[in-house]
Parts: C-alpha cells; sequence; structure tokens
C-alpha cells in the first residue's frame, strides 16, 4: 500500500503540473485572442481561433485537476492504509493533503462563479504544495505520544486543510481582482465576481479555521495538561483567523470591498503559510511534525 500511495502522488503530481500549464495557456491564450479581436490583426478569424483554442485548455485544465484530485486521494487511503492512522501526521502528509484542500475548494469555486482563470493563479499555490511534499521524508515513522489520538489526529487537521485550502482559493480572487479592479480587462471575470468568490471563500475556511484551534486546544489538554500555552503554532493560528475574522467584520459592518479587503486577503494568507511553516523556524511544542 506504500508505493501504491507513492505512485498515485506521483500521478497527481503529474496531473496537476499539466493543469498549470493548461490554465496558464487559457490565461495568456484568452489576452491574446481579444487583443486580436480587438486590433483586428493575423488572419480572418485569427482571434476566434486563439479563444477557442484557449477555451478547450482551459477545460482540460480542469479536467486534470479533477484527475489530480482523483489520484490525491487514492494516495491518501493508501497512506491510511499502511499507517494504520489518519496521513496527516508528518510534514509530507500533511502536505499532500493540504493540496487535496486547495483543489477541492478551487474545483467547488470555479464551477459555483465560472471563473476558470482562477485556476492560473491557485494550481501554481498546489504544485508549490506537492513539491514541497516530495522534498520531505515520506517514510512511516511510529507517532509520538502527542499524536497517538486518532480522532483528534485525523478531526483536526481536516479542518485545518478545508480552511487553509479557501484561504489558498481567496489568495487567488484577491490577485486577479487587483489585476481587475477597474473592470478593464473584459476576458476576466468581473470585479464583483472576483470580490464575492474570494468573500464566499473565507466563508468557508474561517469557520473551519476555528475549529482547528478550538481542537487543537483540547487535543493540547490532552497531550500536554494545559488548553493554550501560546506556543507559536497555536499563536499564529489564532492570529490568522482574528485577521480573516477583521476582514469579514470590515466587509459586513463597514462595507469595505476592492482593494482593502483584497489586501487584507493576501496578508491573511501569508499569515496562513507562516501558520503553516513558522514552526520549522521557530520551534515550539509542535516542532517534533509541523502540525497544526
Amino acid at each position: 500500500m506504500f508505493k501504491m500511495s507513492e505512485y498515485s502522488f506521483i500521478a497527481a503530481f503529474i496531473a496537476l503540473g499539466l493543469a498549470t500549464l493548461l490554465y496558464a495557456w487559457y490565461f495568456v491564450g484568452l489576452r491574446r485572442a481579444r487583443m486580436l479581436l480587438a486590433l483586428e490583426t493575423g488572419a480572418p478569424g485569427a482571434g476566434v481561433t486563439t479563444e477557442a483554442t484557449s477555451s478547450s485548455a482551459g477545460w482540460y485544465g480542469t479536467l486534470l485537476a479533477a484527475n489530480a484530485v482523483a489520484f490525491l486521494t487514492l494516495s491518501l487511503i493508501f497512506r491510511t492504509i499502511a499507517t494504520g492512522h489518519g496521513p496527516f501526521a508528518n510534514m509530507y502528509e500533511f502536505s499532500v493533503a493540504f493540496t487535496w484542500g486547495i483543489l477541492i475548494v478551487y474545483l467547488y469555486v470555479e464551477r459555483r462563479f465560472q471563473a476558470r482563470a482562477l485556476g492560473a493563479f491557485v494550481t501554481p499555490i498546489a504544485v508549490a504544495m506537492m513539491w514541497y511534499a516530495s522534498t520531505v521524508p515520506s517514510n512511516v515513522e511510529p507517532l509520538v505520544p502527542a499524536l497517538q489520538n486518532n480522532l483528534l489526529l485525523t478531526v483536526h487537521v481536516a479542518v485545518a486543510i478545508v480552511a487553509y485550502g479557501a484561504f489558498s482559493v481567496a489568495f487567488g480572487g484577491a490577485i486577479l481582482y487587483l489585476l481587475q479592479r477597474d473592470d478593464a480587462v473584459e476576458w476576466l471575470p468581473s470585479s464583483a465576481v472576483l470580490d464575492e468568490l474570494s468573500y464566499r471563500s473565507v466563508i468557508i475556511g474561517f469557520p473551519m479555521m476555528a475549529l482547528v484551534i478550538i481542537l487543537g486546544a483540547v487535543w493540547a489538554d490532552v497531550a500536554w495538561g494545559t488548553y493554550w500555552s501560546w506556543d507559536p503554532k497555536e499563536t499564529a493560528s489564532l492570529v490568522t483567523w482574528l485577521v480573516y475574522g477583521g476582514y469579514l467584520h470590515a466587509r459586513s459592518v463597514r462595507g469595505w470591498r476592492g482593494i482593502r479587503s483584497a489586501l487584507l486577503l493576501l496578508l491573511g494568507f501569508g499569515l496562513t503559510l507562516l501558520t503553516y511553516f513558522g514552526n520549522l523556524f521557530f520551534g515550539g511544542l509542535h516542532s517534533y511534525s509541523g502540525l497544526v
């Protein structure tokens, strides 16, 4: 089963890499097609042909992204069978699961908002996470005592996967919004759509992040005898949650939209990465595994 997990990981990596290239082709191709149509240059119908080709590239990119999800799901299942516990016990396993969460939320948002251009900004994050997973040890080690609670290990990290995936999609939406803030780019989704999809992504991630913190506190009490110890990982998670809470508050109460909201999402994603990787630099109680 361990080998099957590795083969599925490789297949997912290849599918995701190809999907990223196709999304980039889709993104750049649409721009070129609209320029050809606007300037009426090239052969007759060149703009229409280019747009059709790039649309096909986008469709195949989505198909490959869905295949990557299927392969990642198999990889995680095989890993679970091989290890006897949820595949969330080290940085390799959590990075694979993090990638899975990014793609699941992305595919939902793409379908919901018909915003395929978002893939050109979200799938590179997933590729980077899989590349990182390929650089860290993937061997199975006995669980340290603090991780020997299969239920809390599985649930705590599973909700973190959804939260981090949603924040990654919101980040991609914020980047696209900053490119489209004046609705000057006709081949991109409108700024209103991009603002809304980023908001909806945070609506998914924010309560999940709250559960990460709550379940982490429960687990900390079981493992270390205290609910909260201001460990760097705990503190970073709380600060990240507060920033996204500030984003939701500013949007609903103060009416923040547009650039200010997008910049808050960029900050939030930066803190998400700090939460994920920070223990590698700052140590603390979580330094043995890199878990949330």
